[in-house]
């Protein structure tokens, strides 16, 4: 069996430099908010071109305390609206109605799965005060269209970079085009710790400090509590064992940008619609903007795909196959309806993509979807 996601392999890679970064924790004697997350914390500023960044217990974590310091600081009211895509992933909704907010969802752009643009400023009400972008599957969305509505209208920008580690634009990072971002260092995510662990990236000082104190039991300083805080803190150990990784990461990225090229040349079946650019065409020349988290496909034979491709010992996944509006925790939207969203949830099919997956397994997968 080709498996979808490898994680023992991945990071077997990196075993030994694993070890002795668990080893320098255990040995160190201090385990919470210590020199490990400090590091990390600088050095994926570093990496994101932002001057800040704060370790967060998750990326639901980083986004629910990003719109929590907002509200804090004046910034959003009970019952604002936040602008946010349709066919996302579940965490991004809920970190809105986790801090009373309303989310607007829009359908996303037929091509990339992003934000639509043009949905986008239709979508705007005086109620709206910020628009979180995500960075679908590994894609920037069009953040520069989106920086220059929400310049316009007098809104913040959020980025969910969840699954975007690393892409670029003309240089600037996911994580360093909003006014906030909030990444996942799941396990499978490109830069994907050995347990749960997030971040928050921004180049405001004072959102940083907020975001830190609220995380960490609304404290700055021991015993004083300024805000009514949760205890949502990046574990020691996870820090180090992230360090180890960010050092691999635009490696492990080209790989992932490689298979992704291959697929799509080599996939020679009009009945599947395969990952599309925002810049035009998946050449290496202009694919930066996407780091292939996931390669997704569409097919109207979706299941009967899938179904094909375990007989013939290649493992897929549906990312995802229930709306967010058709999920039971948000029984009160069921009166609303988005067409495409609904399509895509139906016709979508993640193939196997990862830092590990072998020249072999990659040209078999090509050629048992060639067959189907």
């Amino acid at each position: 069996m080709i498996p979808f996601l490898d994680l023992k392999r991945i990071n077997a890679q990196y075993r030994d430099e694993l070890i002795e970064a668990s080893t320098r924790v255990i040995d160190s004697g201090w385990y919470v908010q210590g020199e490990e997350v400090n590091a990390f914390e600088k050095e994926f500023a570093d990496y994101c071109g932002t001057k800040y960044c704060v370790g967060v217990a998750n990326g639901l974590d980083a986004l629910i305390l990003i719109l929590r310091a907002y509200k804090q600081m004046g910034r959003f009211e009970v019952g604002d609206e936040v602008i946010v895509p349709a066919n996302t992933y579940i965490a991004s909704i809920l970190a809105i109605t986790q801090n009373q907010l309303k989310p607007v969802l829009v359908e996303p752009d037929e091509k990339t799965y992003n934000l639509s643009i043009k949905l986008l400023e239709q979508a705007i009400t005086p109620q709206t005060k910020a628009i979180m972008a995500v960075h679908l599957y590994g894609q920037l969305a069009d953040m520069k269209a989106i920086n220059l509505i929400a310049k316009k209208y007098g809104l913040l920008v959020i980025e969910d970079s969840a699954q975007a580690h690393g892409a670029s634009l003309d240089g600037r990072k996911a994580g360093n085009w909003g006014d906030a971002s909030g990444f996942s260092f799941y396990p499978g995510k490109n830069l994907g710790a050995l347990g749960d662990a997030g971040a928050v990236t921004t180049n405001d000082e004072n959102l940083a400090m907020i975001i830190r104190a609220i995380g960490n039991y609304g404290s700055a300083k021991k015993y004083e509590h300024k805000f009514q805080g949760v205890n949502s803190r990046l574990d020691e150990i996870q820090a180090a064992l992230l360090r180890v990784k960010l050092k691999y990461l635009n490696n492990e990225i080209k790989h992932r940008q490689e298979i992704a090229i291959a697929y799509t040349q080599g996939i020679k079946k009009d009945s599947l619609l395969m990952p599309i650019l925002s810049s035009g065409r998946l050449e290496r020349e202009n694919i930066q903007n996407h780091v292939f988290h996931l390669f997704v496909i569409r097919c109207s034979e979706r299941d009967k795909l899938q179904e094909y491709l375990t007989k013939n010992d290649i493992q897929t996944l549906i990312h995802y196959p229930i709306a967010a509006h058709r999920q039971k925790a948000y029984s009160e939207w069921g009166y609303l309806s988005f067409p495409l969203t609904e399509k895509i949830h139906q016709e979508v099919l993640s193939l196997p993509i990862s830092p590990v997956l072998s020249l072999e397994s990659r040209d078999e997968i090509i050629d048992v979807i060639n067959k189907f």
